[in-house]
């Protein structure tokens, strides 16, 4: 490994998701892009997910790192958790994914290359720009909501981004000690969201890769009502420059 290589640490929050884990840490030690690190962010899943990281950190085909939480109090406060140990840690770019393997870690090199070759302060991983798209087994509602909750935030944020709550990012480490990420309160979607506004507000670039985004492979969704009601609230808190707590 050159050490001269960015440090890349690859931030996925879990929640029950014992079987999938092994599975993305192999998917991203196989494509070879150097100084890759992965830290898992477990909020204490009855599983034994947390116990499943503790061994692949000791026998992981890539360094891994586990953050246990003795809460689950959601996907926003555990990506601000495991993003500010990253930058603590000395990571130049994070890179935040889900644990369901519904992001393709295939799209991570041209993520990359993009904030390598260009000003982006971050780059999403896009299911609404041209050679992106939802998972094909979804049915009509969902990828008519999904795309309702672009516009609608769009319309409210101005954010410029064809899909404004992807949840699959690379970020420099830069961007997020400009953002302030330790003082991100929202969560859900809603926590995509409030990252996006933060990055335009400060005239800062994101960027758009595709992405085939694939139905959850193992275990269940955990869309709640209030993690629905809070993305809704959110964009308008934001708009008015109130803190979405």
């Amino acid at each position: 490994m050159n050490s001269t290589e960015p440090k890349i640490t690859v931030v996925v929050p879990t929640y029950n998701e014992r079987d999938n884990l092994p599975k993305i840490v192999d998917l991203l030690a196989a494509l070879s892009v150097p100084n890759v690190h992965v830290l898992v962010v477990d909020d204490n899943s009855p599983d034994g997910t947390g116990e499943v990281a503790d061994k692949l950190s000791v026998d992981g085909p890539i360094p891994v790192g586990v953050l246990h939480r003795t809460a689950k109090d959601g996907l926003g406060r555990a990506y601000v958790a495991g993003m500010s140990k990253a930058l603590d840690e000395g990571a130049d770019i994070v890179i935040q994914m889900d644990a369901d393997l519904s992001h393709p870690t295939t799209a991570i090199p041209a993520m990359l290359h993009t904030l390598a070759e260009t000003d982006a302060a971050v780059v999403l991983g896009s299911r609404y720009v041209p050679g992106g798209a939802v998972a094909s087994d979804w049915p009509w509602h969902r990828k008519a909501l999904s795309a309702w909750a672009n516009f609608y935030v769009n319309t409210i944020l101005r954010l410029g981004v064809k899909d404004a709550t992807a949840g699959f990012k690379a970020w420099r480490a830069a961007t997020l000690r400009a953002i302030d990420v330790e003082s991100v309160q929202s969560n859900g979607y809603a926590f995509q969201v409030e990252m996006n506004h933060r990055v335009v507000r400060r005239g800062l670039r994101i960027a758009e890769v595709p992405i085939k985004f694939e139905e959850r492979e193992e275990g269940v969704s955990k869309m709640s009502l209030g993690v629905q009601i809070e993305s809704a609230l959110v964009p308008w808190k934001l708009l008015m420059g109130r803190d979405p707590r």
